[in-house]
């Protein structure tokens, strides 16, 4: 395949556009953005900015149907003619697309994409409504809601793939839009949102939320006939469509209606306050900042309902998100509940299993159509079906965040997601489930070396860490910089207080008793990486204890990999990538190319491995 003809975007302020069609500016000058397919390729991450983009999903937004045997060399082609277009590093000097293992990842300020600028916009409009500031709040919605230029990526929605993400951006604008013209009738202004509301209603005519704010808007206005009108056109829209009875809430405002003046109501009573049903956090927690700094922003912002944790078992992933759901309190006032999707064997759980503690946690029985006693949610009997059909009327109705903690694959969760309403779910996974989007992804690294000391530090006590700093540093990089393996260290070596951390050290240092070493009361590092083995198909189990002989030089190349299994080069990819898909294998952060990249086995995972081989 021929390369695209490229210009190369010269330094200056960029801007990039996908509320209307796909544009990119360069101190107000529009730049030339290639070929068709190349666009997707760009519309597609910059739809997902600063979150790694799998190459699957890239393949099936440009080919959906039949993609090409040259497909992933097509796709860095395109790839590497956008970064030429659009200049080779951001604002901050790094590279602004870079390639790892969880795929491409474009690295774009807030003020260089409108939909980061809408998205802030709503949420500092959305703070100011809840401090009372309303006038605030209609400023700061109105300004996100002009960033509109009309339908997002609207050049571009013959690709089904890029269509579903300019859905995902309409749905937060008609959010936005509810939230502005609320706000706007709250403070006697209604006058201004009518035209918009009555557009908008017409081209989503069952959102409840729409109709509800365009009776008000009309009401206050002194149109009261018409509001009753808007309430009789839905109600038998709703029967006809759905055979459905509006909401009590929507019945209740029309009947308010029949009886007052121009007061305007919101539909919706204050939700009470939800379940909280979260572990206890960690003893001792430390490193991960960037990671709960970025989850605390995707979701305190209300503007993604799913995002996934992945990393090995033992990487922190639970903690992190029990620490994540405890912050975000006041964000989640329909409650924050954790559900585990394995047993305690470290198997998965029959899906009506885990709907029916889902259902059970949260008390939601009694929210099926008919009341408590129209689904018996809570009996044995009930079928996955008539759960999941509970559950999702419960998350329709709630703010909540719902923690799937251990989720061994996609078809474990998928009827656990939450297809309407103001819910988030938060997955933690060991493997990347990239059959899962849109979601946000955050791939939880290693501790780096001060991260981990700070942990096991706060375990010993500093005092005994500043004994000798070398040797604490020899079992933090012992365990790999994975926190269960240095959690359980602090644990053992906090026990055993007469033990210098040097003899310590040499017994994590020999490869023979490393994992027999790192056992503290029933927390076992072995048992956890064992089940994180079973996960794995017998061939990638064989792979990796092949790979797991190249552990000790500190990583291995593609050449490598293709020698110690004896098999090609395709072979050798699609090995390696299968491995890091399941969170086995970690690549670079960085883009390079498979042959250029150096891969990883945790260096415990390869113990185990290697002692598997053996035995």
């Amino acid at each position: 395949m021929s390369r695209p003809p490229v210009r190369t975007a010269s330094p200056g302020a960029m801007r990039f556009s996908l509320l209307g069609p796909l544009t990119a500016r360069i101190d107000g000058r529009e730049v030339p953005l290639g070929p068709r397919k190349q666009r997707l390729v760009l519309a597609t991450l910059l739809a997902r900015p600063n979150t790694p983009v799998p190459v699957d999903v890239l393949t099936d937004v440009v080919w959906p149907d039949d993609p090409p045997r040259t497909a992933r060399k097509n796709l860095q082609v395109y790839v590497s003619a956008a970064r030429a277009l659009i200049g080779p590093a951001g604002s901050d000097g790094r590279e602004r697309v870079v390639h790892g293992c969880g795929g491409y990842l474009l690295r774009v300020a807030e003020g260089e994409l409108d939909t980061l600028r809408f998205g802030a916009l709503a949420r500092a409009g959305r703070e100011a409504a809840e401090r009372g500031d309303l006038p605030g709040a209609a400023r700061l919605l109105r300004q996100a809601l002009d960033l509109w230029e009309g339908p997002p990526l609207n050049d571009l929605r013959d690709s089904a793939g890029v269509a579903e993400e300019a859905g995902r951006l309409e749905a937060r604008c008609l959010t936005v839009f509810e939230d502005w013209a609320e706000a706007e009738i709250e403070l006697g202004r209604a006058a201004v949102a009518v035209d918009g509301l009555r557009d908008l209603v017409e081209r989503h005519p069952l959102r409840e939320r729409l109709r509800a704010a365009w009776m008000n808007s009309l009401h206050q206005s002194g149109r009261q006939a018409e509001a009753l009108a808007v309430y009789d056109d839905y109600r038998q829209l709703m029967a006809r469509e759905l055979g459905l009875e509006p909401s009590p809430a929507m019945t209740a405002l029309y009947r308010a209606m029949l009886g007052r003046g121009r007061e305007a109501r919101r539909p919706a009573a204050a939700e009470r306050p939800g379940p909280v049903v979260l572990p206890a956090g960690p003893g001792a927690f430390a490193g991960f900042r960037d990671e709960l700094r970025d989850l605390l922003a995707v979701l305190g912002g209300g503007e993604e309902r799913a995002v996934v944790v992945s990393g090995p078992a033992g990487a922190g992933k639970s903690a992190l998100a029990v620490r994540a759901a405890r912050l975000l309190a006041d964000r989640f006032p329909g409650g924050r509940v954790l559900v585990r999707v394995r047993g305690e064997d470290g198997t998965a759980r029959d899906r009506a299993d885990v709907l029916a503690e889902a259902v059970r946690l949260c008390g939601a029985a009694g929210t099926a159509a008919g009341g408590p006693d129209a689904a018996r949610a809570d009996g044995p009997a009930a079928s996955a079906d008539a759960l999941a059909d509970v559950w999702q009327a419960w998350l329709a109705r709630r703010r909540a965040l719902i923690v799937l903690d251990d989720v061994p694959d996609e078809a474990s969760v998928r009827g656990l997601l939450p297809r309407s309403g103001a819910c988030s779910v938060l997955v933690t996974a060991r493997g990347q489930l990239p059959g899962l989007a849109p979601v946000h992804r955050i791939a939880l690294p290693a501790l780096a070396d001060g991260e981990a000391l700070e942990l096991l530090g706060k375990l010993i006590g500093a005092g005994r860490l500043r004994t000798d700093p070398a040797a604490a540093l020899r079992i933090v990089r012992a365990c790999g910089g994975l926190p269960l393996a240095v959690e359980v260290s602090g644990m053992r070596l906090a026990v055993l207080r007469h033990l210098p951390l040097a003899e310590y050290a040499d017994r994590l240092d020999d490869p023979a008793g490393a994992l027999d070493e790192l056992v503290a009361g029933d927390v076992s590092v072995r048992r956890r990486i064992a089940s994180g083995w079973q996960d794995l198909a017998d061939g990638d189990r064989r792979v990796l204890a092949r790979l797991a002989e190249l552990v000790d030089d500190g990583g291995f190349t593609l050449d490598r990999a293709a020698a110690a299994l004896d098999c090609g080069e395709r072979a050798a990819i699609r090995a390696v990538e299968s491995l890091i898909d399941a969170g086995a294998v970690t690549s670079p952060a960085g883009e390079v190319t498979a042959h250029a990249a150096l891969y990883e086995v945790p260096r415990l995972l390869g113990l185990f491995a290697r002692d598997r081989a053996g035995g």
